[in-house]
């Protein structure tokens, strides 16, 4: 069952904003300046770290939007037509665990709030290893061809 609950351009704009997310999320660390991609013509502004933080922030609210209008919409209609598959609801628990990490990374970031650095090294691993974890599981289920949402069968 192709996924047609949204229009393919929000579709889109989901694929779009997650890979940002992920391209601003690993700009964060020196990576792409050690390894010389901020060298290439265009490129200067992935060792810019405050760009990218800003950025990331920028893209994770926009991803908080449509995760929120994606849930209010399975709540609402899209409940009463389709149920949520084990693989669907181990995605949401990998997408809850990010969400959850980043918040607290963002708190970690406030004036006047402050974590040891063995907690804040922990939320950081635990961010970047959900990230990557979802990150395989989504291959599996593209390629093992599963779905989110199936339609209900109520008798």
């Amino acid at each position: 069952m192709k996924n047609n609950l949204l229009p393919r351009w929000q579709t889109r704009i989901y694929h779009l904003t997650v890979f940002a997310l992920l391209f601003t999320g690993f700009a964060q660390m020196p990576i792409f300046k050690r390894y010389y991609l901020a060298d290439v013509p265009g490129f200067a502004w992935t060792a810019d770290y405050y760009l990218n933080h800003r950025l990331h922030y920028v893209l994770a609210a926009l991803l908080l939007f449509f995760m929120t209008y994606v849930t209010v919409s399975y709540l609402g209609a899209w409940r009463k037509k389709y149920t949520l598959t084990l693989p669907g609801g181990i995605n949401v628990l990998f997408w809850l665990g990010i969400i959850l990490t980043g918040l607290i990374r963002v708190a970690k970031n406030q004036p006047g709030i402050h974590f040891s650095p063995v907690t804040t090294m922990w939320v950081d691993w635990l961010h970047i290893g959900l990230v990557m974890l979802l990150g395989m599981f989504s291959l599996f289920m593209l390629l093992g061809g599963s779905n989110i949402l199936r339609l209900r069968h109520d008798d």
